[in-house]
């Protein structure tokens, strides 16, 4: 007898129900790209304005 293989580990539980958006490891990568995005502006600004 060969023994059992192990079972896939789950990828994603359940999705996201986002358009655009198939996994919630996109919806991550989008709201952590969008928050450093956002953190470089005001930086910019800050530089510019002050």
């Amino acid at each position: 007898m060969s023994p059992a293989l192990p079972p896939d580990p789950p990828s994603d539980v359940e999705p996201p129900g986002l358009p655009g958006f198939r996994s919630w490891r996109a919806v991550y990568v989008f709201v952590l790209g969008w928050f450093v995005l956002v953190v470089v502006f005001l930086a910019l600004f800050m530089r510019i304005f002050s």
